[in-house]
């Protein structure tokens, strides 16, 4: 082979090496780039209830702080969580929000209902 095959060689394996590398720390870093998600499984958004106490469950991952309407709540190992939460007649607005070590922040609103009878 001639020196220019050899050099054509050699820039294609470290550029390969290098976008290998950038890819793999991409990946690693992904969940922080992302920051905090919640998902809540039960309230649904919208919902009517006719009993005061309801039970609030979800999965928070990236998250180092978490709060429901303001007071911290905790989660499992696996970033599950579930709290009671009385209602107050009529109209309410529950909030869950979740802080990552690097300060960002989401926050999920759900609008229940309690009708009384």
């Amino acid at each position: 082979m001639n020196r220019n095959a050899l050099s054509i060689i050699r820039t294609t394996a470290f550029v390969l090496f290098v976008a290998l590398i950038a890819s793999y720390a991409l990946f690693q870093s992904w969940k922080l780039i992302v920051g905090p998600v919640i998902d809540v499984y039960t309230p649904q958004n919208g919902a009517t209830y006719s009993q005061t106490l309801i039970e609030i469950d979800g999965r928070a991952q990236n998250i180092s702080f978490l709060t429901l309407d303001g007071r911290q709540i905790f989660t499992d190992e696996n970033g599950y969580f579930k709290e009671k939460l009385l209602l107050s007649p009529g109209y309410n607005i529950i909030t869950i929000a979740g802080t990552d070590k690097f300060k960002h922040t989401k926050t999920k609103t759900l609008e229940v209902v309690l009708k009384e009878y």
